[in-house]
């Protein structure tokens, strides 16, 4: 018996900027240029409507998310990798230490083979 998730619609992911941009200066700048520029609008749009708590909070949150998408982006999931390039390098040296000494032909070449790749570097 197989089961499968059902998963729901309206259901949101939590939005996760870059927030690692905010280190550089000019990216900090333009961010607060840009959430000035937005507020400064919506600000103009609810001094001519009567708007409602709810219709501002929208706004403003609609006016944040949509800055920091454009300006930063989202946030990539960059998962740690279990086995470092270093690792991977020394196990592909030591199978190809292996091959080079099985396929050696006579005992001479073997035992050549095996002191290179046993001695210290």
């Amino acid at each position: 018996m197989k089961l499968k998730k059902q998963w729901t619609t309206g259901e949101k992911s939590l939005q996760m900027f870059n927030t690692a941009f905010l280190r550089n200066t000019d990216q900090l700048n333009e961010l607060k240029t840009a959430l000035n520029n937005r507020f400064q609008a919506l600000q103009d749009l609810l001094k001519e409507e009567e708007t409602t708590m709810e219709d501002n909070s929208k706004g403003v949150k609609e006016a944040v998310t949509s800055t920091c998408q454009e300006v930063l982006g989202r946030k990539k999931h960059h998962r740690k990798e279990w086995i470092s390039i270093e690792t991977l390098d020394k196990i592909r040296e030591g199978k190809n230490m292996k091959t080079t000494i099985s396929n050696s032909r006579t005992r001479t070449e073997k035992t050549k083979a095996h002191d290179e790749c046993t001695e210290p570097k």
